[in-house]
């Protein structure tokens, strides 16, 4: 495995949830002074953007001394460094560094954090129902190639996916990978019929409970030759998502227990038949993941002629969070002893006692929006600067006055996970905020 990681590293390398009441846009609580706090008379430590296309090169985001000097990280015995993945000389280059700083944490590696847990608890299944048959990927490198992300598994040009606002570019040619579907072509031609990926993967998003930029994902992949099939009285298609639905509902069994299941009939580009997994689980339905059979043209492009696979694909963080009772998804990149002593290798379920009862602080930012602003874009603001104090982005509140101006509200929620946050950096960090969607999405503050 490891000259496969090597491989595929080095070649990317050289490539170069709360719900507040609706407020007015004027309301008194997004009153802020316009004059910095004592504290944030600084650097203003700016988030770095990228709109839909990329940005001229005054409009690329300022880096710290510190983060200059940040250290390599090692991925598959690789060293990626800093200047690997963030280039401020590259106007296509979208990745700040509160990004490169997940980068080499894999938190699915680690036995007695929730998603390691997960991650043996799955594999301990194919390992019981396919002894020996599925090889394990887990230390693939996530510095993709657009070919591999988006072309090798049939993501339409016009794909919003392939957008600077959804995807963190390293370069034109290079992404930190979205999913880890984007090993699927190189592992086919390399031989391999069953395998399991599993790997962060990086998406611009919104800031809530739920959603963070960097999140981790298994994917399954099986093939079938035309011998496996043959004497089942069905073609291949039918063998193949008969056996997928089959295997998947023993993994949620093995998961989840004996609960209700139903599929339900999607659309993904790479299969065909498209489904998603859905259990019964505390009293409401919770899509467990999406599947399909693969589509044939994946299959002929890598040497599978006359073959039929099937895939899926899970995050792990999403179901942790049901499994271990977590409420918020930034606990998982938590050091805090009072989350990781919770758990332990190999239990599953285990509950998670909450530890903080800090509360949110609620400032609102008001402004102007322009026709290249777009809520990822702030939410990289807004992360850049408070990291992950930052509870939660929302829209309260907007609209449109005579001259065809638009203007939004957002409330931002700070809070701690592990301790309480003084009045004065939250002022700090408000001030920054207003500040950097100021200068970096270029609107007009209100």
């Amino acid at each position: 495995m490891r000259p496969l990681i090597r491989t595929a590293c080095l070649r990317a390398r050289v490539r170069a949830m709360a719900t507040l009441p609706t407020v007015s846009a004027f309301s008194s609580t997004r009153a802020i002074s316009p004059s910095p706090p004592p504290r944030a008379r600084r650097l203003l430590l700016a988030a770095s953007f990228l709109p839909s296309a990329p940005p001229p090169a005054g409009a690329r985001a300022l880096r710290t001394s510190a983060a200059a000097a940040a250290a390599p990280v090692e991925v598959g015995g690789v060293k990626i460094a800093r200047d690997d993945v963030v280039k401020e000389d590259d106007p296509t280059n979208n990745v700040p560094d509160t990004i490169f700083s997940k980068i080499g944490l894999q938190l699915h590696r680690r036995d007695n954090h929730p998603l390691g847990i997960l991650k043996n608890t799955i594999f301990d299944y194919f390992d019981k129902s396919f002894p020996g048959q599925f090889v394990k990927f887990d230390d693939l490198c996530p510095l993709v190639s657009t070919k591999q992300n988006f072309d090798d598994v049939l993501v339409p040009a016009d794909h919003v996916s392939r957008s600077y606002n959804d995807t963190y570019y390293v370069d034109s040619q290079t992404v930190l990978r979205c999913h880890t579907s984007a090993h699927q072509a190189e592992l086919l031609r390399e031989g391999h019929t069953h395998f399991l990926v599993i790997g962060d993967v990086y998406r611009r998003d919104s800031i809530d409970s739920t959603h963070y930029p960097v999140f981790h994902q298994m994917e399954g992949f099986r093939v079938f030759s035309p011998e496996d099939w043959s004497g089942s009285g069905m073609d291949g298609t039918a063998y193949a998502a008969t056996d997928l639905k089959k295997t998947l509902e023993g993994l949620a069994t093995h998961l989840f227990g004996a609960v209700e299941m139903r599929w339900v009939d999607t659309y993904f580009p790479f299969t065909n038949p498209s489904f998603e997994l859905e259990i019964y689980f505390q009293g409401d339905w919770l899509e467990v993941l999406g599947c399909g059979v693969t589509e044939q043209e994946i299959l002929k492009s890598n040497g599978r002629t006359d073959h039929v696979a099937w895939a899926f694909g899970l995050g792990l963080e999403r179901l942790a969070m049901v499994l271990f009772d977590i409420p918020d998804i930034r606990l998982f990149w938590s050091n805090d002893q009072r989350f990781t002593s919770q758990f332990s290798k190999g239990k599953l379920g285990i509950k998670f006692k909450p530890f903080s009862k800090f509360p949110p602080c609620y400032k609102d930012v008001s402004f102007w929006i322009n026709d290249a602003f777009t809520e990822n874009n702030l939410c990289e603001v807004v992360r850049g600067i408070a990291g992950d104090l930052v509870e939660e982005v929302k829209l309260i509140d907007n609209f449109t006055n005579k001259k065809g101006m638009t203007s939004h509200c957002y409330r931002i929620a700070y809070r701690s996970m592990e301790r309480s946050l003084t009045d004065e950096e939250i002022n700090d960090m408000q001030w920054n905020v207003r500040e950097a969607v100021k200068s970096k999405l270029e609107v007009e503050l209100r």
